[in-house]
């Protein structure tokens, strides 16, 4: 049988995505809640939200199996204060028929498949956006812009299509700034643009270099990001709900860009079975698969 390696994050909600639909397309649904719920837990404890009974070597024991097709789980540490050692997933094959998809944990998927180690991967469709995607005048409000936007000479890597869970980059504002904040609004704004600093470069490409004139991005520092959004009046967040926004006093404006899970393919590395489990894995989702 052809064994087919795909990168994914190593934890938190694109893993789970991931996880989701390779399990809906292999029927492993309960090896799948397994793996989740054991990185819930382990997050938990990192997080000092939960107390173990057991030191992490122990527990990392536990979670380890000689099935081949058994999920595996390695150590890193964690950037919280002590730096403690988190559990987080190493790798799983899965047999889809035809194929088994081995699910590779790496901590950053989408530049192992810039620097070719594999053909197919997962990660943020945020992370292309801050890394490869051409700012242009125009603001870029979808997925399937994005492969148009990636320079050749960057990367081989192009989106594929989005696994659907998404949240959504949003325009937040205070009432005394704008009531209803849009893209039209912020083209004709100028002042203090609140936003996390590790998305300057997203918020430029969303919004549009033409809408930059007259910005000036302010960062919230030590603050939530709603607070420090409404202490400057207008500002770029991710939102779930925005219920945390409203209790800031917030109002809840254009959802700008949609932040979820893709997945990646590098052609140049695409061998056997390849595009067709890609097809695969993107067939039913909501979303397009990005042409």
């Amino acid at each position: 049988m052809t064994t087919i390696r795909v990168a994914v994050p190593r934890k938190g909600r694109p893993l789970e995505a991931v996880l989701e639909r390779v399990a809906a397309l292999a029927g492993v649904e309960d090896r799948a809640d397994e793996v989740a719920s054991t990185l819930r837990y382990e997050k938990a404890i990192t997080k000092d939200n939960q107390t173990a009974q057991r030191g992490v070597y122990d527990r990392l024991a536990e979670y380890s199996d000689t099935d081949p097709y058994a999920p595996e789980y390695t150590l890193l540490r964690d950037a919280r204060p002590g730096m403690p050692r988190r559990v987080v997933f190493d790798s799983m094959t899965v047999d889809i028929g035809e194929y088994d998809l081995q699910l590779v944990g790496r901590e950053e998927p989408f530049r192992s498949l810039r620097k070719h180690e594999f053909a197919l991967g997962f990660d943020a469709a945020d992370l292309v956006l801050e890394e490869v995607v051409r700012i242009d005048a125009d603001p870029l409000s979808s997925l399937d812009e994005l492969n148009d936007r990636i320079d050749p000479k960057d990367t081989d890597v192009r989106v594929v299509g989005g696994l659907g869970d998404t949240v959504y980059h949003t325009l937040l504002s205070t009432p005394d700034v704008s009531e209803d904040p849009t893209r039209e609004f912020v083209a004709d704004y100028e002042g203090p643009l609140c936003i996390s600093p590790r998305y300057e470069r997203l918020v430029r490409a969303v919004l549009g270099s033409r809408a930059m004139d007259g910005i000036e991005f302010r960062y919230p520092d030590d603050q939530e990001e709603e607070a420090a959004i409404a202490s400057v009046g207008l500002g770029v967040y991710l939102t779930v709900t925005g219920s945390t926004a409203r209790d800031h006093g917030l109002r809840i404006g254009e959802q700008l860009f949609p932040s979820q899970t893709v997945l990646l393919e590098n052609p140049a590395e695409s061998g056997d079975g390849v595009q067709e489990v890609a097809e695969r894995i993107v067939g039913g989702v909501e979303t397009t698969a990005v042409q």
